[in-house]
């Protein structure tokens, strides 16, 4: 398995992703999604997630394909990003059809930024807008970092934000992931240099210092956000995707698998303060492929992506935590 061309989610043929931001708020949305419907289903494996419209990606529900898939900040003020994709689905004729009527599916997840700093005293949600927005930006590339539904993301000692790595498998099929990474736990190791998901890195995409040569880690659970908000200001929110054929029990089951990418990149991991949420998708584009290689590839692809995330996360005005590029300088 070698890295992507972009190194990003969108190495999977066809897919389009899209980033709006708005720095004085400190939080943003992101948008996945394709030229038509897909299949996708949804793993969550955090104690207090926020979500819209995943209960009808269980294998078991009658919906066999959705429009789109939105990654906010906002807490539950962003599950309203997904309105605004709806409305850009819906200007664009996209949607599921009944009768007459055109109805965007469009599932979403949300991470807590509320107390990161940011202007938060809007007279209207301004989540619907920037999910409008990021529709209206989708294309093949995107931005790191402090961009889109990662713009207010906090690990728990440096800067968070939007990361994404991918992998061409042997059999030429495409892996991807996308994360807004906003955990409680840390994503390097006492001493802000080195990340826990070095030892998957690839092309040097985090830095290439390589594994933290001490033992013992993961005794202490130091974090700056604590002490800067509160513990409840959480959650890592993620697609994974692939141009395998799968059955939407199968991208469940990838969705499982990817979630081994937290635990790799993130110490700790599935708290019951996180909301950890992973949806895979795929498009459809190649024959069925090996499931089981394939949950492996969107969990490694997951690690690095979360690493990516903070190491390209950049710093701005009235932050509450430094960014990694600043202390590693």
């Amino acid at each position: 398995m070698i890295a992507g061309p972009k190194n990003l989610i969108t190495d999977v043929p066809g897919l389009l992703v899209g980033n709006a931001q708005d720095d004085k708020l400190k939080s943003g949305a992101t948008v996945v999604l394709t030229d038509k419907p897909f299949t996708a289903s949804v793993h969550v494996m955090g104690g207090a997630p926020g979500a819209r419209e995943t209960d009808l990606l269980a294998p078991d529900k009658s919906v066999a394909a959705v429009d789109a898939l939105v990654l906010s900040g906002g807490s539950a003020y962003g599950l309203d990003a997904c309105s605004g994709v709806v409305d850009g689905l819906r200007a664009a004729g996209r949607g599921f059809q009944v009768g007459n009527a055109t109805i965007p599916l469009v599932p979403g997840a949300i991470l807590f930024d509320l107390l990161n700093g940011g202007n938060k005293g809007w007279d209207e949600n301004p989540y619907r807008a920037l999910g409008r927005q990021a529709f209206d930006d989708a294309g093949e590339t995107f931005s790191l970092g402090t961009n889109g539904a990662g713009t207010g993301a906090m690990s728990a000692m440096l800067k968070g934000g939007l990361g994404s790595a991918s992998l061409v498998l042997p059999d030429g099929s495409t892996v991807g992931a996308l994360v807004a990474a906003n955990p409680v736990g840390a994503v390097t190791t006492p001493g802000d240099k080195h990340f826990y998901a070095a030892p998957f890195e690839l092309n040097a995409e985090f830095g290439g210092i390589g594994p933290d040569p001490a033992s013992g880690l993961g005794m202490s659970l130091e974090s700056r956000k604590t002490v800067a908000m509160t513990q409840r200001a959480n959650t890592t929110i993620a697609i994974v995707a692939t141009n395998a054929t799968l059955t939407k029990a199968e991208c469940q089951r990838v969705a499982v698998a990817a979630h081994d990418g937290i635990g790799r990149a993130t110490v700790p991991a599935h708290t019951p303060m996180d909301g950890d949420l992973v949806f895979a998708m795929t498009t459809n584009g190649k024959p069925a492929g090996d499931v089981s290689l394939i949950g492996h590839a969107a969990s490694l692809c997951l690690a690095r992506a979360i690493a990516r995330a903070i190491y390209e996360a950049t710093p701005k005005h009235d932050d509450l935590l430094p960014c990694w590029r600043t202390l590693n300088a």
